[in-house]
């Protein structure tokens, strides 16, 4: 069995202590600093699937990467300087390895939506508005918006993630940093917006988390990956419905077909889904970056 054909589920590091397993990443501790090792699990619904898609975890660290580093004069990122340690380097799990800055994650999401999809859609037709913003009348499901528009949520340990509006955001972390992160969600997503736009590639909206360590705030955790966010593919792009993506929405959309109440535990994917997702997710990157995975 190649590589492209097998899915790495777990990870275990000799001699490195796992502080946490989330839906996709593995997070060792080493003192100051963290290594976030991507696994190729995926999940949907809030719940993590039992298949998994090959190279995943390689295509999110690598998206990752090359994003941290074009935002990087916006905001400073958490990524460290040094190599990766010892155990992982120069093995199979270095590229999906990201050494970082230990840092305090602030306890908001910073949601940012240039269109109208997904739940802002669902509140838009509910009530013109999106987390208290108001929006123009008249506007469709995928309508590009006249502005960005940021939109933080709650950060659920479990369950759904809540829109939140500015000020209950402003309560959580305090006025000026919620003005300092609005300040960067929209900077670092103008800049992304205009850059895969020309590549061919609508990101329709993303998620932002940040920290802080010695006073200064972080850009952290993973960055416009097709899990982090909604990608369209610009050809195709027509408003008024749903849109193709290059994300895991199609992994959604395959589940509304089946007989399953979204709770644990969920269906295998079957192979031929797998391997358009895994597609999807490679043709994401290589649009976005110019290079082959």
């Amino acid at each position: 069995m190649n590589k492209e054909d097998s899915a790495l589920l777990n990870v275990d590091i000799p001699g490195l202590t796992k502080s946490r397993s989330g839906k996709v990443r593995e997070i060792f501790d080493l003192g100051d600093r963290l290594l976030i090792v991507a696994t190729d699990r995926i999940s949907a619904f809030d719940c993590i699937l039992p298949s998994g898609i090959p190279q995943k975890g390689e295509v999110l660290t690598a998206i990752s990467r090359f994003w941290f580093e074009k935002v990087k004069s916006i905001c400073p990122t958490h990524v460290a300087a040094e190599p990766p340690p010892i155990p992982v380097r120069g093995g199979p799990l270095e590229k999906r390895s990201m050494l970082v800055k230990k840092t305090k994650p602030f306890a908001i999401e910073c949601v940012v939506r240039g269109y109208l999809a997904g739940s802002g859609w669902k509140e838009y037709q509910k009530s013109g508005s999106v987390c208290g913003i108001p929006l123009p009348k008249g506007l469709q499901e995928s309508s590009e918006l006249p502005e960005p528009i940021f939109t933080p949520s709650t950060k659920a340990e479990t369950g759904h993630d809540e829109n939140i509006s500015f000020e209950e955001a402003a309560k959580t972390v305090g006025l000026a940093s919620a003005e300092k992160l609005r300040d960067f969600t929209l900077r670092i997503y103008k800049l992304a917006r205009d850059y895969a736009r020309e590549r061919g590639i609508i990101i329709a909206d993303t998620k932002f988390e940040f920290g802080i360590a010695d006073g200064q705030i972080y850009l952290i955790d993973e960055v416009l990956t097709p899990d982090s966010s909604r990608f369209w593919p610009a050809d195709q792009y027509k408003p008024g419905k749903g849109q193709p993506s290059f994300d895991k929405q199609f992994v959604r959309d395959y589940l509304e077909t089946l007989d399953w109440d979204k709770k644990p535990p969920a269906p295998a994917l079957p192979p031929e889904i797998i391997a358009k997702t895994r597609d999807k997710y490679v043709e994401a990157y290589e649009k976005l970056t110019g290079k082959k995975l």
